[in-house]
């Protein structure tokens, strides 16, 4: 599991609690959203098989449809890559607290969890940075999640810089 492991999911249910709070959201949708949003994870697609799980799971669970429906969208639209636009504030806060998690220092050590992982390299793992996780700042919806993300962010790139000088600078020019 490595990155999305059983404390991502915690992680981002709590980050999920906290702007669900702030922004006035479902806290329900948001934390069942949250608590379920990765458990497809091991294939394509996850987001979208997700959702078709957790309807199964919350309807032997006894939930409403309508409940089933809000949480089954939050799920597929969390994903970065899913390209499934939030509609709800529930969705958004969902896909907020998901990137988040995958800012800061968390969000290095998750990627490098990951580069290991699949097995890539350094310079791959930079590029990695610049293809989404330096942009995923600007993805943000509400504001509770840009201020939580700010100084995220900021280490993000900070970490960015430092790791691109000593992997292509010459060894003087890195004081």
């Amino acid at each position: 599991m490595g990155a999305h492991d059983r404390g991502h999911v915690e992680r981002v249910a709590r980050l999920a609690r906290y702007i669900a709070q702030r922004e006035g959201a479902d806290l329900e949708v948001v934390t069942v959203a949250a608590k379920l949003h990765d458990m497809a994870r091991d294939g394509p697609d996850h987001a979208r098989r997700g959702a078709e799980i957790a309807r199964g799971v919350l309807r032997s669970q006894g939930y409403e449809e309508e409940f089933i429906e809000r949480v089954a969208h939050c799920i597929e639209a969390h994903s970065f890559s899913g390209g499934v636009e939030p509609r709800t504030l529930e969705a958004r806060v969902l896909s907020d607290a998901d990137k988040l998690d995958a800012m800061g220092a968390i969000g290095v050590a998750r990627a490098f969890l990951y580069s290991g992982k699949v097995g890539r390299s350094l310079e791959d793992t930079l590029r990695h940075f610049e293809e989404k996780l330096l942009g995923l700042y600007d993805l943000l919806y509400t504001e509770a999640a840009r201020e939580l993300g700010h100084e995220r962010h900021k280490f993000l790139v900070e970490f960015y810089q430092r790791l691109r000088e000593e992997l292509f600078s010459d060894p003087g020019d890195i004081n």
